[in-house]
């Protein structure tokens, strides 16, 4: 994946591409929670992997304000929406208490990881995610 495939796939995964007929779009982190389709694993790894693409240029002085707009909205969004107890999912009874504690778990290693990036810290964002067991593997955000 190249950057600029990379800053495009967050886009979608922000719901925040102007092309909203793309399937990438719908089945994005944030379009598959709106309306709920069920969490999807893949999604998680594919942020997780934009932000390994982006490392370099996210430690940068001057970070692009879309793909910081992007990764905001995945986890502000998707805390909102899932993990809030009064958030659409939780107070519609569309989301089961351990897809909760999973979308948490995921929210918590993308935060964590973009603040390492940010922090110029490109080892300790990814030293706790696995690709493999991304629950087991993750990082909390008070983790450090």
């Amino acid at each position: 994946m190249t950057p600029q495939e990379a800053r495009e796939a967050l886009s979608f995964h922000s719901g925040a591409h102007p092309d909203t007929d793309d399937p990438r779009w719908q089945s994005g982190f944030l379009g598959s929670l709106r309306p709920f389709k069920g969490l999807r694993e893949e999604n998680f790894h594919d942020v997780m992997c934009c932000l390994r693409v982006l490392g370099h240029s996210l430690q940068d002085r001057v970070v692009e304000r879309e793909t910081v707009a992007a990764v905001w909205g995945i986890c502000h969004l998707g805390r909102s929406w899932g993990v809030h107890p009064e958030g659409m999912l939780r107070r519609n009874g569309l989301i089961s208490q351990e897809d909760v504690g999973t979308l948490e778990t995921w929210i918590d290693t993308i935060s964590y990881a973009f603040l390492c990036l940010l922090d110029d810290d490109e080892q300790e964002a990814f030293a706790g995610y696995q690709d493999d067991d991304p629950v087991k593997g993750s990082r909390s955000s008070g983790a450090g």
